[in-house]
């Protein structure tokens, strides 16, 4: 399949998704880089919600003397202003487990909350190469069994809580999906947006795709070393958890012209295999990113769409 021709006016103007060499990602580097976002603009208008407020998940650290405990930054999003539970989505940002933040994708979950009428809660999880793994994935799993403790908290049904990620996001989405399993709560449904489900890089699509379609092959080589975990483990690679049977049901999203495609597309396959509902959606023609771009790409809001009714059957 051809390139779709938004995807290749972008590529034109953006032919890698760092943007700069990979020797040139110094640490000093990668806090500046950090800082920017040349893409406000296309990430979709910040649309006004009645609240949105920013709070601290804490955990008492397992093992410490002094039961000492951390916390997670989250940003809360709701719909209405009335005090009724509403379904709850746990959103978890892209970013390679190195970039990204809830400042940066504001604009994706205010669209998420209007969309699925659902409080959202946007984790900012703890970054690499500072925090490597499993700090992301830890962190994620904080926030999503505190929804499942206090959801009256958040104002939220605790029989409709989801979980959604992109990217790097939707590895921790779907181990925190595994997790909660293990765990013995119930979610609702897990969408997973091109979602990093291997590490071993040894796909079809990795060599497809592996320079010239945006995020390339070294650019997640260098991602996954930032991240630094063992590419053996689930809570790294979900496709290498040995039971799938009761996981949530799932959405899986994926992009064709993306090294990550066959990853996503035969974790889905292992989904249905083990008895989970699961629908895999191919995106023909699109790169990786896509999702969180809608002003570059009308298939961002078909995608969304497509996830909100998807989010929307699980719910009712």
């Amino acid at each position: 399949m051809a390139l779709h021709p938004q995807a290749e006016a972008y590529l034109k103007l953006f032919p890698s998704d760092l943007g700069v060499p990979l020797a040139e990602l110094t640490p000093e580097a990668i806090v500046q880089m950090r800082t920017l976002d040349g893409f406000a603009e296309q990430r979709g208008p910040i649309v006004p919600l009645p609240i949105v407020r920013d709070e601290i998940v804490t955990a008492v650290t397992a093992g410490t003397p002094d039961g000492s405990a951390t916390g997670v930054p989250v940003r809360v999003y709701r719909p209405v202003e009335d005090g009724r539970p509403l379904p709850a989505i746990v959103y978890f940002h892209g970013g390679g487990w190195v970039f990204g933040s809830v400042a940066r994708n504001d604009a994706l979950a205010r669209d998420l909350a209007v969309r699925n009428g659902a409080v959202v809660i946007s984790v900012d999880y703890r970054l690499a190469p500072e925090h490597p793994f499993p700090a992301a994935a830890d962190d994620a799993w904080t926030v999503l069994r505190d929804v499942f403790a206090r959801p009256g908290a958040y104002g939220a049904d605790p029989a409709r809580i989801a979980v959604c990620g992109d990217s790097a996001g939707g590895n921790v989405a779907a181990v925190a999906a595994w997790q909660a399993r293990d765990a013995g709560l119930r979610l609702a449904h897990q969408v997973l947006v091109y979602p990093v489900i291997d590490v071993a890089m040894d796909t079809p699509s990795y060599r497809a795709y592996a320079t010239g379609f945006g995020l390339g092959a070294d650019e997640m080589a260098w991602f996954i070393a930032q991240y630094a975990g063992d590419p053996a483990d689930p809570r790294l690679a979900p496709i290498r958890l040995s039971d799938k049977s009761g996981l949530a049901p799932a959405t899986v999203i994926v992009a064709e012209c993306d090294p990550l495609c066959d990853e996503g597309e035969a974790y889905a396959a292992q989904l249905a295999a083990a008895g989970v509902p699961v629908e895999l959606r191919r995106y023909e023609g699109a790169i990786h990113g896509f999702f969180g771009l809608p002003g570059f790409f009308d298939q961002a809001v078909e995608a969304r769409e497509y996830a909100a009714a998807r989010l929307g059957e699980a719910f009712a």
